[in-house]
């Protein structure tokens, strides 16, 4: 299975917010990122986990985000992409096609098609 056939739309946002609407925006939208891109480029990409460790504090979405994204081409085999994550110990993965971001899998969307990929590849 091909890292396209189970990738969902990422949340994209092009300016710098507070913290507090990050989180509105994520709740709003029942989603657990929010991927900042700058001209085309992903610049950093913030998870309710950031939010949660940084509960109350006055800042700006830039200044608590991973900027060192790590990503996989769309046309990757699914258990690339499942290496990564383990090896990243990260639970979201953008996506992209020739460079630029086209999707998002999650942990939860790997789960969610479990059986799917149970006969591709072995769990570790």
């Amino acid at each position: 299975m091909l890292v396209k056939e189970i990738m969902k739309r990422p949340f994209v946002i092009e300016k710098d917010i507070s913290l507090k609407e990050a989180a509105k925006m994520m709740k709003d939208n029942r989603i657990g990122c929010l991927i900042l891109v700058s001209d085309d480029e992903i610049s950093g990409i913030i998870t309710e986990g950031d939010l949660t460790r940084n509960f109350g504090r006055q800042e700006k979405i830039s200044k608590i985000m991973s900027e060192n994204i790590v990503t996989v081409e769309a046309d990757e085999e699914m258990d690339k992409a499942v290496g990564i994550m383990k090896k990243n110990k990260i639970k979201r993965l953008p996506i992209l096609n020739k460079g630029k971001l086209v999707g998002i899998i999650t942990s939860t969307d790997i789960i969610a098609n479990f059986e799917e990929l149970e006969d591709e590849f072995i769990f570790e």
